[in-house]
């Protein structure tokens, strides 16, 4: 790690470290002073503008070293990032929200963390149905390109996950616990894959073990990074609607499956459904639901690739498919509807709507009232 690297990284973590400063109070710390290593060396009397006020001894409390060492040798093995509130990485759906985390353990790809993402919460004793189909709906939005985010529980969550990079797409495991801890240690298998080929992500430091009161904090990071939330079966007292909760304050898009009245697990979604969310029965009218603003997210994060420049060793992965090939070969520069491409490739609709979607956000084809064509940008 160079060394201007590290100062920024061990500053940022010893405002994490530091007892009595939460997200909310490094986030005006960080507005005040523009940066961690200002905000360090402010202190103590700077740190009185955050709500911190000196103990007797005129000094702030101070981080806890120990920590702070800790993860900086996390930090140190390949594919360990810290990422950080009000920096180029952290996720622009998540900054805005009132508590985000100051910074986030990520083992993976950090850049996953910018891209269009579905939430698929549920139950940790689902039904055989309701598991079916948390994997159904997952790979179907995998394959369509979304990221599918859940919280690595038993589950509900854990079949999205696998279903996800079964897929061939990819997944976000938002943990409960620090970046180094599993839980539950059955899913550590699904964890390892998923830091493989996806991301974990934690608020929480190496070494912090299982709390209670983390697992509904967790919620709200894992629906803050969402386009939208799928629930899939929920009893009426439940983690998962404590998400949907979060998720509609957010102003995000909630969904949830119908199931059978006879089914307690069906009565949270029923609620939900009661409350307004919408009533899915394939993962095609979310992808609808959610194209608008994935298509926004998508340019954000072009515009940022674009000013950090192009980097050509890692093509999309949509070239590389022979079905999209074949569906850029249908295209012209003149939009066209739909069913004149299902007539020129011999694709369904469903299979296009998904392409379509991947390759708007790639910033290959317009969307033109309903038409299609090869995007001139």
């Amino acid at each position: 790690m160079p060394v201007a690297d590290k100062a920024r990284t061990r500053a940022w973590l010893r405002l994490i470290h530091t007892p009595g400063l939460g997200p909310r109070r490094i986030a005006r710390l960080i507005a005040q002073f523009g940066s961690a290593e200002t905000a360090v060396a402010a202190a103590p009397r700077g740190w009185a503008h955050a709500g911190l006020e000196p103990g007797r001894s005129g000094e702030p409390p101070a981080a806890d070293a120990q920590g702070v060492e800790q993860d900086l040798r996390w930090l140190e093995a390949p594919a360990h990032h810290l990422v950080c509130l009000g920096e180029d990485d952290y996720p622009p759906l998540l900054a805005p929200l009132d508590g985000a985390p100051a910074a986030l353990f990520v083992a993976g790809d950090p850049a996953l963390l910018w891209h269009a993402q579905v939430a698929v919460v549920g139950s940790r004793n689902p039904t055989a149905g309701g598991r079916d189909n948390a994997a159904d709906f997952a790979g179907e939005l995998a394959r369509a390109g979304l990221v599918v985010t859940s919280g690595l529980a038993a589950g509900i969550d854990a079949a999205a996950h696998a279903a996800a990079l079964d897929a061939g797409g990819a997944t976000i495991a938002v943990m409960g616990t620090g970046p180094d801890q599993v839980y539950p240690a059955a899913n550590r298998r699904l964890a390892a894959r998923i830091a493989a080929e996806g991301a974990l992500v934690s608020e929480y430091p190496t070494g912090t073990g299982v709390r209670r009161e983390h697992f509904p904090q967790r919620n709200r990071i894992v629906v803050g990074l969402s386009l939208g939330t799928l629930v899939v079966e929920a009893a009426l007292q439940s983690g998962a609607l404590i998400s949907a909760r979060l998720a509609a304050e957010a102003g995000r898009e909630v969904f949830a499956l119908p199931g059978s009245i006879h089914n307690p697990l069906a009565r949270g979604c029923h609620r939900l459904l009661r409350e307004g969310a919408t009533l899915v029965e394939s993962a095609q009218e979310i992808l609808t639901a959610v194209a608008g603003p994935a298509r926004e997210l998508g340019q954000k994060l072009r515009q940022r690739l674009d000013s950090a420049g192009p980097d050509p060793a890692k093509p999309p992965a949509s070239i590389l498919d022979p079905a999209y090939q074949r569906l850029m070969e249908a295209l012209g520069h003149d939009p066209v509807p739909m069913e004149r491409l299902v007539e020129r490739t011999g694709l369904t609709v469903d299979a296009l709507s998904s392409m379509l979607l991947v390759l708007e956000l790639e910033g290959r084809v317009a969307a033109i009232h309903g038409r299609y064509a090869r995007s001139g940008s």
